[in-house]
């Protein structure tokens, strides 16, 4: 498992990785392990507008049913097509192909909240 440096992490593991001013989003490598294989994922609509810290879809494994929540706020300009049709790609790469959502984020600041990859490894990845 691990923790990629540059990138920023929830508590609730989803990642961000800032490209031009958006928020790519994805979950992460600890938290695909630990659900296991995933079965399906529901994410937003292109156009739908987050808030952080709320509920922005939901994910199923082979072990549960999870709630992904939204790490900064802002309007999804893009979803990833391939998770309809293999949401597995998020068990192979979790911060490559495996991404879920693009969001223009209204506050970027919020990004100040979250976590460097050091802080989550030592509170998840090294328990």
């Amino acid at each position: 498992m691990e923790a990629i440096k540059g990138l920023k992490y929830s508590e609730n593991h989803e990642w961000v990785r800032v490209e031009n001013g958006r928020a790519v989003i994805g979950l992460t490598d600890f938290a695909q392990e630990e659900f296991g294989i995933i079965v399906f994922v529901e994410l937003p609509e292109e156009g739908d507008v987050l808030q952080a810290g709320e509920p922005f879809g939901s994910m199923e494994s082979v072990k549960t049913v999870t709630e992904l929540y939204a790490p900064v706020s802002g309007k999804v300009v893009s979803v990833n097509p391939k998770l309809a049709e293999n949401p597995g790609v998020i068990n192979l790469s979790p911060y490559g192909q495996g991404w879920m959502i693009v969001v223009e984020m209204s506050d970027p600041a919020e990004l100040d909240r979250l976590w460097e990859a050091d802080k989550y490894e030592q509170t998840y990845v090294h328990e």
